[in-house]
């Protein structure tokens, strides 16, 4: 059983991005899809199946762990998986797992047979008749778009999303029948449109994960459904900046009321409060108004809320406010010099 340099053959470092993984994947089955080799077919067909089986094993984060954990250990594991098989084999053909790389069998998958030893379970042995193993879903990640709004609120919420799943025609082999399925062209996985109806936690915040038990990737041979994460993803809104779980907001208001003081009308995502100016207030000046933020998802309470008073100039004054103004900046240079 040869090692196989699943980074080699697809012409990417150890230290590769998942994205990277899965765009040089694509580039190389276009390239060598038995469809778009039809004077090579064979040569093709062989270099597809190499290059989908570097991909099943790296494009998975739980399979592309195992594989970098075996590192130059792989012969050592290799042997104690047979040694493994061959006295379950003499002591009844028991189903079991070795160490942590025992796998579902996959079927006729035409894989190489490192990749079944550690991927498919074909080191595992059990009874004419017994069921395959079963494994869980691959955990499947994406993004949602909400708004502040959303965040503020939290509750149900239906949407629509494209995902990638189990191809339903060969339920992940990539194969039917010995040829590559029609299908998925032999990758296992197939974009599917699904609807769900998701919980907004209160104040989650843009990068946060929201969980949706068992509604990731199909398993396999009865095995449990992996996990969806979706990763929040907030666009700018226009009146709000937030800030962890403070918000920041300018609010215009008149030099009088910066100068004598009074109240005003401030939004908040609960509803306008009001809110007092202390006379003599500069330009520019923060007020808080506390409890008026973000809610907190955890510890109970809510952030902040920031208000920055922008002063508005009159326009278009009449002859008398001219006069009432400049008597006023008179007074004031006047005080000033005494």
């Amino acid at each position: 059983m040869n090692f196989r340099d699943y980074y080699a053959i697809l012409g990417v470092p150890k230290n590769a991005a998942q994205k990277d993984i899965k765009s040089a994947y694509r580039k190389l089955a276009r390239k060598w899809h038995p469809d778009a080799n039809p004077q090579n077919v064979k040569e093709a067909e062989e270099k597809f199946k190499e290059i989908s089986e570097a991909y099943e094993v790296l494009g998975d984060a739980e399979k592309r762990k195992k594989y970098d954990l075996l590192g130059p250990d792989w012969q050592q594991a290799a042997r104690q998986a047979e040694q493994q098989r061959r006295y379950r084999t003499s002591a009844g053909g028991e189903d079991f797992e070795f160490g942590n790389f025992g796998e579902q069998s996959a079927g006729p998958s035409g894989f190489s047979d490192f990749f079944d030893m550690f991927f498919s379970g074909v080191g595992s042995r059990r009874q004419p008749g017994a069921a395959s193993f079963s494994q869980r879903g691959q955990d499947l990640e994406t993004t949602i778009e909400l708004s502040l709004r959303d965040l503020y609120d939290g509750g149900k919420k239906s949407i629509s999303l494209q995902i990638e799943d189990l191809c339903p025609r060969c339920h992940g082999t990539g194969t039917e029948a010995g040829h590559l399925c029609p299908q998925c062209h032999g990758t296992g996985r197939v974009l599917a449109l699904k609807k769900f109806d998701v919980t907004i936690p209160k104040g989650i915040a843009e990068g946060q994960r929201i969980r949706l038990a068992g509604q990731g990737g199909a398993g396999i041979n009865g095995g449990p459904n992996g996990d969806l994460y979706l990763i929040v993803k907030s666009p700018e809104d226009p009146t709000y900046r937030r800030k962890g779980d403070d918000l920041y907001v300018d609010l215009p208001v008149s030099i009088y009321d910066l100068l004598l003081g009074g109240e005003v009308k401030v939004p908040t995502l609960g509803g306008q409060v009001a809110m007092t100016i202390p006379a003599g207030t500069q330009n520019n000046r923060l007020l808080r108004l506390s409890g008026k933020g973000m809610p907190r998802v955890k510890g109970g309470g809510s952030g902040d809320e920031y208000v920055r008073l922008i002063g508005q100039l009159p326009q278009n004054l009449s002859d008398k406010e001219k006069k009432l103004f400049t008597e006023l900046a008179s007074m004031r240079e006047s005080s000033v010099s005494t």
